[in-house]
């Protein structure tokens, strides 16, 4: 039995009591009362107390400071992944499912961490696209930034996943530097509860970065402003009433939503019974059907199958639901648990009843759910519940009715257009899922299906091994759809970063710019030294620090001997006549590479110093070709800093080759790690 104490609130850096309780939370397994949830708090105070300590405490730190803390997190909660997993097994979750929450939640803070370090500045603003020319001179520019909110991300998870649901949203809002007041489903909160108890004790967060509400949000909704924002996950009715409320509407506070949906999956008309793809499809939509007993609002809730196919995925997949072993969530062998609760029982025996008034249920039902190690009535078990709908074109409920556990209703379609109609009967989906072979069906389906739909997610035997599943929504790659599924995205990278952030378009000369977002831009100040910059370390660099080479005659002897020795001899280099002829070159021309080459020599200090590796070039472009009596210079400047391990930094270059008319001859961004001095990264 847990401790009354696992159901307090988190309340401006104290934990606070239920006062007065008001609800009950039930295990799922046993129906027994674990604790209960109620009473008033201050959450004026609570927002206040995050705009006043939290916000400023994660500002503070920059993109690769946050990073660096939500990697740290990840590694703590690593550390107490079985003591969760015990606890998980409450909400009737098996220790697959609450491995799927756990580790994926974890998981999510160390991409989120790693993309933070990777692919965001070691600054404060983050550069948005390329920057935008305002004048024919170059001295007026336009570049868009995004900087943090200056309010708190309100996030209110469902029941399905108490961790990942959490920690998908508060891994973007802390790198983005926004405190968060997390509202986990009062029914599985407990489970969220200890991992935010694991994640204050661990000393990483700075104060006031989270706060935890155990019940519900009161008029929370009612005192945000344009700086706060609310990220929502669960049904689409209680979406509307909280996004429709006047403060959300009269403030344009950004509104975030993932609500249920009818998820589709389209076995390919190119599949026929026997093949991989077949067996895949049937694995597929078996494993939706029963991972965390259906509660997943990414499920396969409608199943298209050509009409020749009908009967065989019917038998496959009635012999795979027969074969599934529901039981208590501890047992090792259990395939599937219970629902969360004995009312969501009652609840998706309901919506079931109203898909049967159209369809025809031949699998499943009250009287067969067998369960092993606990009490089929007392615990929310339910066995899975097979439909087919033999007219889906006529039928309503089955395009509109969501059953939210392991409930599913197969359907016939006539070609690859007929299935694609029938996924967009959905209305706006999370995810569809084609399991096919052919390549032709899969672009089909994304232009035909992809404004219905957030992911779409295709399988065959040649992803098959490595592929992530039909109802996994991965930080990588936005969560989120259009219509019924909500209308808004999550995760996606830094797409859910940027979530949190403010995008300005700021506009000035190249120096204004450059000290906005620390990266030297072209026309900027150059800065020169009194020795070469390869000999200076990480730590003594500057931004704009320039070094302008002597130049280089391009002869016929160098164009000859490099085609030679690299084997190169494309007409342009070797043939005159044949390079006149094309509109681009005047006569022979030099490698583009050799002008490379030639740049390098140009520049580089040849003895060992601080630079350790050159790691890469970006953005090569050729502006102007070189014909022999050409000669090259070279200007190298150093564009952006950033310390990437406690040894070394990476140093941008900005490259310019001109001719000896002052003309771009080519540019590009040099990578380069540098040894630092004295002072070493983190």
């Amino acid at each position: 039995m847990l401790d009354q104490q696992n159901f307090s609130s988190f309340v401006m850096g104290d934990w606070i009591a239920p006062s007065n309780p008001s609800r009950a939370v039930c295990s799922a397994i046993t129906g027994q009362e674990l604790g209960s949830v109620g009473g008033n708090l201050d959450l004026s105070g609570m927002r206040d107390y995050a705009k006043t300590y939290g916000g400023p405490g994660l500002r503070e730190l920059n993109f690769h400071d946050r990073a660096r803390m939500l990697k740290a997190l990840a590694l703590h909660l690593k550390l107490h992944r079985k003591a969760l997993y015990q606890l998980s097994f409450e909400t009737g979750a098996t220790l697959a499912d609450s491995k799927i929450d756990i580790d994926g939640g974890i998981a999510t803070l160390l991409v989120y961490a790693s993309k933070g370090r990777r692919e965001m500045p070691e600054d404060f603003i983050l550069p948005d696209g390329e920057l935008e020319l305002l004048s024919r001179d170059g001295s007026f520019l336009g570049q868009h930034v995004y900087t943090p909110l200056r309010g708190v991300a309100v996030q209110i998870n469902a029941f399905n996943f108490p961790v990942w649901g959490m920690l998908e949203k508060l891994a973007p809002s802390l790198l983005a530097g926004v405190p968060s007041v997390i509202k986990p489903a009062t029914s599985t909160g407990y489970v969220t509860q200890a991992v935010v108890r694991l994640m204050l004790g661990s000393g990483i967060l700075p104060r006031g970065a989270i706060q935890l509400i155990m019940g519900g949000t009161g008029n929370l909704l009612d005192i945000l402003d344009c700086q706060d924002t609310v990220g929502f996950t669960g049904s689409a009715a209680t979406a509307l009433a909280l996004r429709a409320r006047p403060n959300i509407l009269k403030n344009g506070v950004r509104f975030t939503a993932e609500q249920d949906s009818l998820n589709g999956s389209i076995l390919g008309s190119d599949v026929a019974p026997g093949s991989a793809e077949f067996d895949l499809f049937v694995t597929e939509v078996h494993r939706e059907m029963t991972t965390k007993a259906g509660q997943k609002c990414t499920a396969i809730r409608r199943i298209m199958v050509p009409e020749a196919h009908m009967e065989a995925v019917q038998t496959a997949l009635k012999a795979r639901l027969r074969a599934t072993k529901i039981g208590h969530p501890a047992l090792a062998y259990t395939q599937m648990g219970a629902l969360v609760s004995l009312n969501q029982r009652l609840d998706v025996r309901a919506q079931a009843q109203l898909l049967g008034k159209e369809c025809d249920l031949v699998f499943g039902g009250e009287d067969h759910c067998q369960v092993e190690g606990a009490d089929a009535e007392t615990g929310a078990f339910l066995a899975p519940m097979l439909f087919v709908c033999a007219d889906p074109d006529h039928a309503v409920a089955v395009h509109e009715v969501e059953a939210f556990g392991p409930v599913a209703t197969l359907m016939p379609y006539r070609d690859i257009v007929h299935g694609i109609e029938l996924l967009n009967r959905g209305d706006g989906s999370l995810v569809a899922s084609v399991i096919t072979h052919d390549p032709a069906i899969a672009r089909q389906v994304v232009l035909g299906a992809g404004a219905f739909h957030g992911r779409l997610y295709f399988n065959d035997r040649v992803s098959q091994a490595e592929s992530t599943g039909h109802g996994s929504p991965l930080p990588h790659m936005v969560h989120g759809g259009p219509g019924r599924a909500g209308g808004s995205e999550e995760l996606g990278g830094l797409r859910g970063v940027k979530h949190y952030m403010q995008r300005s378009a700021v506009q000035g000369s190249p120096d204004m710019l450059t000290a906005i977002t620390g990266t030297w831009i072209k026309g900027s100040t150059e800065l020169t030294a009194s020795v070469h910059p390869f000999t200076r370390n990480f730590d003594q660099l500057h931004i704009g620090e320039t070094l302008h080479t002597a130049g280089r005659e391009v002869t016929l002897e160098d164009i000859e001997h490099f085609a030679d020795f690299t084997g190169d001899r494309f007409y342009a280099h070797m043939d005159a006549e044949a390079a006149k002829a094309n509109p681009f070159f005047p006569d022979r021309v030099a490698h583009g590479y050799l002008l490379l080459s030639f740049a390098a020599g140009l520049f580089v200090e040849p003895n060992p110093g601080p630079v350790l590796a050159n790691t890469g070039l970006n953005a090569l472009s050729f502006q102007k070709p070189v014909v022999v009596g050409d000669s090259i210079a070279v200007q190298l400047t150093v564009k952006r800093k950033t310390r990437r391990t406690k040894d070394y930094g990476e140093v941008r270059w900005h490259v310019v080759l001109r001719n000896q008319d002052q003309e771009h001859v080519a540019e590009y961004e040099l990578l380069t790690m540098n040894s630092y001095g004295e002072t070493k990264g983190a």
